[in-house]
């Protein structure tokens, strides 16, 4: 059990990364319009993360336990490792990136390491979704952004009650999007611990019960938390401020559709209704809340003509999609080599 936990911590440390890196993915162009401040962003990703994580976190944990089911703490490990630094990289170059990338990636190197066959279909579903993520969102954001304007122009909204509504949308946007957050993309963090995972359910007085899986998502979440208060100020910055000059109306809107792109990707009870309707489901797949908010970012911008778009900046953060998940998969598999050659441990069965 001690071992597991001297284990776990890559886990916990890829959390931090995922808190510190795509906090900005909701609350960057809140904080970069200087709408919402930056510590009751902080506090409310923080808490909402933690909701989403335990309440919904075990569809697209699934998922990636299909692409890799990594059968020995040790080789849990080293994926989380690899994957973390991976963003922890990314994130000191204050680029936001895709944790599900960085995740997949360092699965994909320990299928390469272990002999275990990679499943294409699967990943072509997720690989897929990197495309149809940031497309999805663009196109939401600028549907959003046309209704929203639609309804202040008619209901005739005085200025300084629209800076007021703003402000309300943006905060409730937000902790929405923190609750998809933590849904979506704990399945980053903890998914790869789940089939070598010790921890016991916990029974709260009042009946309140957590299961094995949701402990494990409820300390994921808390690293993700912490990563959120300690260091996502700069990236929040960078997402908010420096791809595209935004209005607050703007910034909303951009909030809003990210948070709709990964609650549908998350959300088991919409994909149940669709397969039971004869209609194909949404797949549970951990999708980037990175590439959700830039592609919406992108899209509110070439709606307005596409002029104030940092398209120097677009390239160097897709150079980082590209590169991140074949960055982890190299450094997961070389990793793997010394851990099992060098300090003997099992890192597969």
């Amino acid at each position: 059990m001690f071992s597991f936990w001297i284990f776990l911590s890559s886990g916990l440390f890829l959390g931090w990364s995922l808190g510190a890196n795509d906090a900005s993915n909701i609350f960057g162009t809140a904080v970069g319009t200087k709408m919402v401040k930056f510590r009751t962003a902080a506090l409310i990703s923080a808490v909402f993360v933690i909701i989403g994580a335990v309440s919904a976190g075990e569809g697209a944990a699934q998922t990636l336990n299909d692409l890799g089911s990594v059968n020995a703490p040790a080789g849990a490990f080293m994926v989380g490792l690899a994957a973390a630094l991976s963003i922890y990289w990314m994130t000191l170059s204050k680029i936001s990136v895709s944790t599900s990338q960085a995740i997949v990636g360092a699965i994909v190197g320990w299928n390469l390491y272990s002999g275990k066959p990679t499943d294409i279909s699967l990943f072509s579903t997720i690989a897929g979704t990197w495309i149809f993520c940031p497309i999805l969102s663009a196109i939401l954001a600028v549907i959003i952004y046309q209704l929203a304007r639609f309804i202040i122009t008619r209901a005739k909204i005085s200025l300084l009650k629209q800076d007021f509504y703003t402000r309300v949308g943006l905060i409730l946007a937000g902790a929405f999007g923190a609750y998809a957050l933590g849904a979506n993309n704990i399945a980053n963090v903890m998914g790869v611990f789940i089939p070598s995972n010790p921890l016991q359910p916990l029974t709260f007085p009042g009946g309140f019960r957590l299961t094995s899986e949701q402990v494990l998502f409820l300390l994921g979440a808390l690293a993700i938390a912490v990563g959120i208060v300690t260091y996502s100020g700069n990236v929040m910055q960078t997402v908010g401020r420096n791809i595209c000059l935004m209005s607050p109306l703007a910034a909303w809107v951009v909030v809003v559709a990210q948070s709709l792109v990964l609650f549908l990707f998350a959300s088991k009870g919409l994909h149940l209704f669709l397969e039971e309707h004869g209609l194909p489901g949404i797949p549970l797949v951990p999708v980037s809340s990175s590439q959700a908010v830039i592609g919406a970012v992108i899209g509110i911008g070439l709606l307005k003509g596409g002029h104030g778009i940092n398209w120097n900046l677009i390239r160097r953060i897709f150079i980082g999609w590209v590169a991140t998940p074949v960055i982890a998969a190299a450094v997961c598999f070389i990793s793997l080599f010394f851990l099992e050659n060098v300090f003997n441990q099992t890192v597969y069965h």
